[in-house]
């Protein structure tokens, strides 16, 4: 995709440029004149009935420092350990956890299993230990389970054949469609993931349907036979329906979550982009079920990077921004917002907040005043800046030094067999060995797209 020029959030000098910026893309999006703080009577201060002190979410994130068992490392506790003292009521995951060794993205993400599973509840308990001296309390924790199907790291198995996704995927391989019969194994994988959750103290699971991965994928398996697929909605979320099922009966009252991708961009979408109404039947059927909480997201950081992950900086494998990145955001923050209309039951977080950068406080406690969701979901930010959200809390500026420009190092390093991390502001991912190599796939991905 062929980029075009905008000026930088850097670049606008106040609030009162920034709305002149996003009315002239003629986008609709609350914009406060201030942040306010907890004592100020901030709508991100408020508690949500479900447990979260406050407003703000630390999203799930794809690892790649764990240990090649799953079990995580000093790096992956040094990150939960951050996210603790981030000053968010709310961790959704704080990481995507395979439940079965062929359904992890790459060899160092974290797997839960029988032998993994105390490691990963210390990590559950480091992030408190971080967190108590910051909230005066601990924080609502769940663990985001994840198959990733199509782009898992080893053999890639996928709910149907598509064309263009198997291109850019690579999968050549004539057996890549999963049997209903395995399908069924992957069913029992995520309830014994579930319970083994439970069992460490997590408060809470998602069941991970966005950006292209297995069960994702599945709701858009219109032309696959047998008992997960098919035409109509109902078809399509069988599967799903039997993850909670399976779930509720491992982990019995364990409550449950989907980050869900409720739309899709062309020429690779699915979900979403045929049946505009599909994902607002989906969230209907999803409170119907007893899921409680939806994390809502749209496309796949693998195809449609741009509206998945709004950035001014396209990662080495990505492309530069058909449009300007705030018009992706106003799309994810919309879609949030179609979902809380309509299934006002639910509790709704919202995504792709960072790129606002210093407008994210103005913007995002507008939109949960006015009701578009209820909760604000900070992905990359918590990784150059994790204590964004107890800044803007206690009515302190962001630091300029600290929020995230969007470089995409974060997705370019691990995409090369790199650790995961922020290496252009954390200090200590920026002085590691890998930036040199990092910087060096930057400038040769900078000269192929000229």
């Amino acid at each position: 995709m062929k980029g075009v020029r905008f000026p930088r959030i850097k670049s606008l000098r106040d609030v009162n440029a920034f709305r002149a910026r996003l009315a002239e893309l003629d986008l609709d999006l609350p914009c406060d004149d201030a942040a306010l703080s907890t004592a100020e009577g901030s709508p991100l201060a408020q508690p949500l009935a479900l447990g979260p002190l406050n407003r703000w979410v630390v999203q799930p994130m794809e690892g790649w420092d764990a240990g090649p068992d799953g079990a995580p490392t000093e790096l992956v506790t040094r990150r939960w350990e951050r996210f603790g003292r981030s000053g968010a009521g709310w961790v959704w995951g704080g990481e995507a956890v395979a439940v079965t060794e062929g359904g992890r993205a790459n060899p160092r993400q974290l797997l839960l299993d029988d032998t993994t599973a105390a490691a990963i509840g210390g990590l559950r308990a480091a992030l408190v230990a971080a967190a108590e001296p910051v909230l005066g309390t601990k924080p609502l924790i769940g663990l985001q389970l994840t198959h990733s199907g199509r782009w898992a790291h080893r053999r890639r198995r996928t709910a149907f054949r598509h064309r263009a996704l198997d291109e850019r995927a690579g999968i050549d391989d004539p057996d890549a469609v999963l049997t209903d019969d395995e399908v069924d194994g992957i069913v029992a994988a995520f309830a014994r993931a579930a319970a083994l959750a439970h069992d460490q103290g997590f408060a809470f699971v998602d069941v991970k349907h966005c950006h292209g991965y297995l069960l994702h994928e599945f709701l858009a398996a219109r032309t696959r036979p047998g008992r997960y697929g098919g035409p109509t909605l109902a078809d399509r979320t069988r599967l799903l329906e039997a993850v909670v099922d399976a779930v509720q009966t491992a982990a019995p009252g364990f409550p449950i979550g989907v980050r869900l991708s409720s739309f899709d961009l062309a020429p690779y979408g699915g979900f979403g982009v045929d049946d505009v109404d599909e994902p607002r039947a989906l969230v209907r059927r999803l409170a119907a079920l007893g899921v409680t909480m939806v994390n809502v997201t749209g496309g796949s950081p693998y195809y449609v990077p741009h509206a998945q992950r709004p950035a001014a900086f396209p990662p080495s494998d990505g492309y530069a921004p058909p449009e300007d990145p705030l018009c992706g955001v106003a799309r994810l923050l919309h879609a949030a917002r179609d979902v809380k209309a309509a299934a006002p039951e639910l509790t709704v977080v919202s995504s792709g907040w960072t790129y606002l950068q210093e407008y994210l406080p103005h913007v995002a406690q507008a939109c949960v005043r006015d009701g578009w969701f209820d909760a604000v979901g900070l992905g990359r930010m918590m990784l150059s800046y994790p204590t964004f959200a107890a800044d803007v809390l206690a009515g302190t500026a962001p630091d300029p030094e600290q929020v995230c420009r969007t470089f995409s190092d974060c997705t370019t390093a691990p995409r090369h067999g790199m650790i995961s991390g922020c290496f252009p502001l954390d200090p200590f991912y920026r002085d590691r060995p890998e930036r040199t190599e990092l910087l060096q796939i930057k400038r040769r991905a900078r000269t192929a797209r000229a």
